[in-house]
């Protein structure tokens, strides 16, 4: 019986704790073991039982294991969504299980924020070879091509390039754009950038630096956003997508390059991805929560990684920052 298994299931505190988190994000089982403090065949172990009692929901991406609580995906039945509000009641109400939760999210928040400094340290360290890594892993000449097509048809508008690294994306569209904004978070990107686009007229470009989880710019003052093979540095890829619509026209189209779903682990520690890719079907249920209309995906094989193409317009208005916290993990 569902409802027994559910009941079992919630009957440690360790699987309370991982139904909490789960609730904040979307995480792999090393994530929780670091944050929990326990081995991780030992959460691997809590994780089958909450999936088994269909609490929570895994997939495989490379050689990590992503959980994600079963009230926050399509599928989620009344009976897991209570679960859910129960927990945050007893967050509330029982101050001993409010302080171990408080202090796994601050746990948690201390493992991301460890990983973004590294991120960071690569880029600085790596931004002038930044160009040749990207074309050993991509056909830059036919994505470009590529993306130019999908793009066509109608007006860029004010344009938005989040993570433009040396600028390749601000120059390509730079001309036909009536204005470019280029945003980076390392300072020696955004020198590099500046350097590859000086030879547009200033008043057609603008560099910026900023973070894609938090852009320093008003709401709705863009037509069109691009993310060109930046998503894969996003643990919580509904997190940048969420501000990426927040500061979209309505109407205003976004635009991502990115690779397909893969294997290529040696990703991870050399490039500092976060993700192996995407699946269509995920990266559409993402969009379609964080208030986007996605079109059917372009595919551009390679010799070693598929790159895709997503094209989605903004539709409804941004999710509230309570209703993040429940969907786009």
């Amino acid at each position: 019986m569902r409802t027994e298994a559910i009941l079992r299931a919630l009957g440690d505190i360790t699987r309370l704790r991982i139904m909490r988190l789960l609730g904040t994000m979307e995480l792999a089982v090393g994530e929780l073991s670091q944050v929990l403090q326990q081995s991780q065949p030992r959460v691997s172990r809590h994780a089958s039982i909450l999936c088994e009692a269909g609490l929570a929901t895994r997939r495989r991406e490379g050689s990590w294991i992503y959980l994600r609580a079963a009230s926050e995906t399509a599928g989620g039945s009344p009976l897991t969504a209570a679960v859910a509000r129960l927990l945050s009641i007893a967050e509330d109400e029982d101050a001993q299980f409010a302080a171990q939760c408080d202090e796994d999210r601050r746990q948690l928040a201390a493992i991301r924020d460890a990983r973004d400094e590294k991120a960071a340290q690569w880029f600085e360290e790596h931004a002038g070879e930044w160009d040749d890594l990207r074309r050993r892993h991509s056909p830059d000449a036919k994505v470009e091509a590529a993306l130019r097509e999908a793009l066509a048809g109608e007006a860029l508008g004010d344009l938005l390039d989040i993570g433009t690294g040396t600028g390749r994306m601000a120059q390509l569209f730079g001309e036909v754009a009536d204005h470019v904004v280029a945003l980076d978070k390392s300072l020696e990107m955004l020198r590099v950038a500046r350097a590859r686009l000086q030879h547009l007229p200033a008043d057609r470009v603008e560099l910026v630096q900023g973070d894609f989880l938090s852009l320093p710019f008003e709401a709705r003052s863009f037509d069109t956003v691009l993310l060109h093979q930046v998503l894969h540095y996003a643990p919580v890829p509904g997190d940048p997508l969420r501000e990426a619509a927040r500061v979209l026209r309505p109407g205003g189209r976004i635009a991502i390059v990115d690779f397909a779903a893969h294997g290529h682990e040696e990703l991870r520690e050399r490039f500092q991805h976060a993700r192996l890719g995407f699946e269509d079907d995920h990266l559409a249920s993402v969009l379609e929560q964080t208030g986007f209309a996605p079109e059917e995906p372009l595919s551009l094989e390679g010799e070693t990684l598929e790159v895709k193409i997503w094209i989605a317009r903004r539709g409804e208005a941004p999710r509230t920052s309570t209703q993040a916290r429940k969907v786009a993990r």
